[in-house]
């Protein structure tokens, strides 16, 4: 297959929408397909459902299959949809096989949240799930520092679908060995720390980053990658001054915000709700009203 369409799409903003909530609690389908609208109109080409901004573990089963094909309809072939999957192996594949049943382009197989995590076993798990999705794009997310490139490289000649990397290991150095290791030009990499991240990871090899703060602000994500892909370092750095005190309540406390902090936003924009689901836990009231004021000061 000519994956590079795909390739293209994940050599961008890769954006992660949130899962809004209406009163009952329940996934809220029209607020949700609004902030999709919002973030295609906005210039997003790439949207990931159910990934970790959107409350992936937080959600059911029944819950991840209605997000996904909320996004697909949404989408209508105006960006690529690369669907979050991850628990157990044959949960991925299953929700793999859905994820093309309903018609998205690729997957990102979540890291394993499993304590004993071998090499040669992180091959096997993401090869299982590859190998069940062919005609799919298969983009794993690595956190974990001690997967070595070596293992990506070997992952992507038993699985010519594997064609990204989401990388997310807080290491520019440490990127830069591992993705020489396995491919620069293999795989495309996707800076998974998103903005603050992403001109330390680009100028080592990075074509692409992640971004909840899409949702809020789609217009400074896409600034941000004109910067880099210009080259233009200085410019990247102004954007990344304007963002960084938000980003950094999404990080506080090994970002125990991270949803938090993007959905609060929203809310103060009249978006969608504030709520998240346990373990994340809603913003008391001062840091509610400085989220508010960031935003307003991004006049978005």
């Amino acid at each position: 297959m000519d994956y590079s369409p795909l390739r293209t799409a994940l050599a961008d903003v890769v954006a992660i929408p949130v899962t809004p909530y209406d009163a009952e609690g329940a996934v809220d389908r029209a607020a949700y397909r609004a902030l999709l609208r919002r973030l295609l109109d906005g210039g997003v080409k790439a949207v990931t459902p159910n990934g970790n901004t959107g409350e992936f573990y937080a959600l059911t089963l029944e819950e991840r299959r209605l997000v996904t094909e909320l996004t697909v309809e949404e989408a209508a072939g105006r960006a690529a949809v690369l669907v979050g999957v991850g628990h157990d192996a044959a949960t991925a594949v299953e929700a793999a096989r859905h994820a093309r049943a309903a018609g998205a382009d690729m997957v990102m197989v979540h890291q394993p949240v499993h304590p004993y995590v071998a090499q040669d076993g992180w091959i096997d798990y993401h090869r299982t799930i590859a190998e069940a999705v062919p005609e799919l794009g298969v983009v794993p997310y690595l956190r974990n520092p001690l997967i070595e490139g070596a293992a990506i490289a070997r992952l992507g000649e038993a699985c010519p679908n594997v064609i990204g990397v989401k990388y997310a290991v807080h290491d520019a150095t440490r990127f830069a060995a591992v993705a020489r290791d396995a491919g620069l030009d293999r795989f495309v990499w996707v800076a998974g720390l998103a903005e603050l991240y992403a001109p330390s990871y680009w100028a080592v090899g990075a074509t692409g980053f992640t971004s909840g703060l899409a949702n809020v602000a789609p217009n400074i994500s896409l600034n941000m990658l004109g910067a880099l892909r210009a080259g233009d370092y200085p410019g990247a750095m102004k954007v990344w001054e304007q963002i960084r005190r938000f980003e950094d309540l999404r990080a506080e406390r090994q970002s125990a915000n991270n949803v938090t902090v993007v959905k609060e936003a929203l809310a103060a924009m009249g978006l969608c709700r504030r709520d998240v689901r346990a373990p994340s836990k809603p913003l008391p009231e001062p840091r509610r009203a400085e989220v508010a004021a960031i935003v307003e000061g991004w006049s978005v």
